[in-house]
């Protein structure tokens, strides 16, 4: 089978290539990339208008599977990560059960095989149950095809057992991606510290909470050798953080989300638990932070926490719902309006960030341009605005506070080995 895309500009931010360009994909890899190619016998995707990249990686969704199928599944949220643009996506493992043994890292890979396409990372857990009392068989979930280790959503409070976690991740040639947070400090609460809680008459989650874990982390990486990733980084102090240890040669590297560099605190005001998210949407100085972070590289990854759930859970009170939002279908759209059409950010940076940056994280082969390679594309254009309809998501997630808000930027087509998995036709 061949697949030509016609006249679409490739954005290439690794290899350097860039212009309007067609490419012959065949047998699912990637045969020629040049001007004016012919070739009578293969299928013709017109990528006129259209940007053209290696397929997005997001390094960080949760797609419920197994155990919390009512939220989504990993048919469903494969789906919404190709409506999305996502060819590539490392999935969290605080499913029930969690994903702490070879059984369950072969599970979500067997499910994975019949869904549309999209190529499923499974991650590990670091502790047992995500208890943090005993650590897992490091070994035995790399051999199985975990792709990293984790205990997102609850994090590892015991600085010992991270720093053994470290240790044998070092050896096996695995990063720990760590959720950052003093849970003693933030217990439940639903919203950041600070102006907001006060108003609201609710504790609050402290930023001092999440910097006194990153620092920690930081430490234990520097004294260890090993490397860690910082998942959605959302403080001011925490990108300082990572930047002085970067600065020292650590082997640390972070990621953010859009909703971290769109939207302050005060949305919380507007939207209730639909704003509610872990970590808490923080002040204008923080999202400042931030994009500056982005801009400069201490951050290296945007990824989107696709956290679904039922909207029977996020009707509860704000203090009552669960914390998370839907952003596999949005997150192109709100970065490229965010980031790219304010002049913040250039495309390739920001496309690296969200291809080549976090599969080097992950260690995994993808998110670039390689003759010979596996042929994943995601294809966009650039300008197209429309209105976020959750009604309208692949994922069972209607829980997102970008619903009713003009995005600029659409996926089009998304391409994983070679086969069209996602195709919107009504905006040709």
């Amino acid at each position: 089978m061949k697949l030509l895309i016609q006249k679409g500009r490739l954005v290439d931010p690794v290899g350097g290539i860039g212009g309007v360009m067609d490419i012959l994909i065949e047998d699912g890899k990637l045969a020629v990339i040049g001007s004016d190619l012919r070739e009578p016998e293969a299928q013709v995707l017109d990528a006129r208008g259209l940007t053209v990249c290696a397929g997005l990686v997001d390094m960080h969704v949760h797609l419920r599977e197994p155990g919390f199928e009512y939220k989504e599944d990993i048919g469903t949220g494969t789906a919404a990560a190709a409506r999305g643009g996502f060819t590539s996506v490392a999935c969290m493992p605080n499913t029930r059960p969690v994903l702490d043994g070879p059984e369950q890292i072969d599970y979500v890979l067997r499910r994975a095989s019949e869904s549309c396409g999209v190529r499923v990372w499974p991650i590990g857990a670091v502790s047992k149950g995500e208890k943090g009392e005993e650590l897992t068989d490091f070994e035995a979930l790399k051999a199985a095809g975990a792709v990293a280790l984790s205990d997102d959503g609850v994090p590892v409070q015991s600085a010992d057992l991270m720093r053994d976690a470290l240790i044998r991740c070092r050896r096996q040639g695995l990063t720990i991606l760590s959720h950052c947070e003093d849970a003693d400090m933030v217990r439940n609460y639903a919203v950041n510290e600070g102006r907001v809680s006060r108003a609201l008459g609710l504790p609050g989650r402290p930023a001092v909470a999440e910097e006194l874990m990153v620092m920690r982390d930081a430490m234990l990486a520097e004294e260890t050798g090993s490397a860690v990733h910082i998942c959605h980084i959302s403080t001011a102090g925490s990108v300082d953080i990572v930047r002085q240890f970067k600065k020292k040669g650590v082997h640390i590297t972070c990621e953010t989300c859009p909703q971290y560099f769109t939207f302050t605190e005060d949305e919380v005001l507007e939207q209730g638990a639909m704003a509610r998210v872990n970590p808490p949407l923080r002040t204008k100085k923080d999202v400042e932070a931030i994009i500056e972070g982005l801009k400069d590289g201490t951050i290296d990854a945007i990824a989107t926490d696709h956290a679904p759930h039922s909207q029977e859970e996020k009707a509860r009170p704000l203090a009552e719902a669960p914390s998370g939002m839907v952003g596999l279908e949005t997150a192109l759209g709100a970065t490229l309006t965010a980031l790219y059409h304010t002049g913040e950010m250039d495309l390739s940076d920001i496309l690296k960030k969200m291809t080549f940056n976090p599969a080097c994280i992950l260690r995994i082969p993808r998110g670039r341009l390689s003759l010979g390679g596996d042929a994943d594309f995601t294809l966009f254009d650039l300008d197209q605005e429309w209105t976020v309809d959750p009604g309208e998501f692949a994922s069972k997630g209607r829980n997102t506070p970008f619903a009713g808000r003009t995005l600029r930027g659409k996926v089009r087509y998304t391409i994983v080995g070679g086969k069209i998995v996602y195709a919107d036709e009504k905006g040709r």
